[in-house]
């Protein structure tokens, strides 16, 4: 068996592992929907919308969009990046002001902390400067949260924006914004995406970058193996990026030159990639 120092980064001269599940903009592969899911992020903030929404399937790739995004924000935008905020009235203005970094009383009221937040913005508006607040897994938001944060789009003046909300989440969110019973948020959204699975071909395109970014050629991945991949991941990145690595590990136990349909199938086979299992229920349902 060839040496182990490395596993497979030294057998198919790699510098670094291509599929790893971290996001890392470094690897970002600009697929035809994600372009679009990016200038729709850009035109919400250059354009002083509201509220944005990009949607996605869980592994869509959201994450790595919002990193790309914020490593572009103008000096001029006061960010604030809150993920997985829950909570009810008054909670979720806490993970507000916590994000970007201003200091809570302990005792303090609802109505102090609004003011504190106000107080705020109006301070980085006198300099020149807007806030944005990026809600990211705001799927798990309740009706009161999404509401909460409606209400805070109400501190803009009548022409300028002094603070904008740029939610992202899985598909329940937009089915979420779309009831009409939040009819007045959806009213505020003036810029939305949902990015969908990778195609056949970009789920192709998407291995051969991975691979040549990583120090490789791009064509460790045959044509059939390519295609065999995207049947089992449905063309969604992150399972991309877990089949990938597996059948890359398998292709250098197995001494092999490429990974091929035989290196799929037997990662198949063996049943050590799970992500296809979540897959079969979704298609079941």
């Amino acid at each position: 068996m060839a040496s182990s120092d490395g596993f497979y980064l030294d057998y198919f001269g790699l510098d670094r592992r291509p599929f790893t599940l971290l996001p890392d903009p470094g690897f970002m592969y600009w697929s035809p929907l994600h372009k679009r899911g990016y200038s729709v992020l850009q035109f919400g903030i250059m354009s002083c919308a509201p509220i944005t929404v990009l949607t996605g399937e869980i592994g869509a790739g959201k994450t790595t969009l919002i990193q790309h995004l914020l490593s572009e924000m103008e000096q001029s935008i006061t960010v604030g990046l809150i993920s997985n905020a829950q909570g009810g009235r008054g909670e979720l203005l806490q993970w507000v002001l916590h994000a970007l970094g201003l200091p809570i009383e302990a005792d303090a009221s609802y109505v102090q902390i609004f003011r504190a937040l106000q107080d705020f913005l109006v301070a980085e508006y006198a300099e020149g400067r807007r806030v944005v607040l990026i809600f990211d897994e705001a799927q798990n938001l309740t009706v009161e949260g999404l509401e909460e944060i409606r209400m805070l789009t109400n501190i803009n003046s009548n022409t300028d924006e002094l603070i904008q909300l740029v939610l992202v989440g899985q598909p329940e969110l937009r089915d979420m914004v779309l009831d009409p019973k939040m009819r007045q948020l959806t009213q505020r959204v003036a810029a939305s995406f949902h990015l969908e699975r990778m195609d056949e071909s970009s789920v192709k395109a998407y291995i051969r970058h991975r691979m040549k970014t990583a120090g490789g050629s791009g064509d460790e991945f045959t044509e059939e193996a390519c295609k065999q991949i995207f049947t089992q991941t449905r063309g969604v990145p992150r399972l991309v990026n877990q089949f990938c690595d597996f059948a890359l590990l398998y292709a250098w136990t197995n001494e092999a030159e490429k990974v091929d349909e035989e290196v799929v199938e037997q990662v198949v086979k063996d049943g050590v990639f799970f992500g296809g299992n979540s897959l079969e229920k979704e298609l079941t349902v």
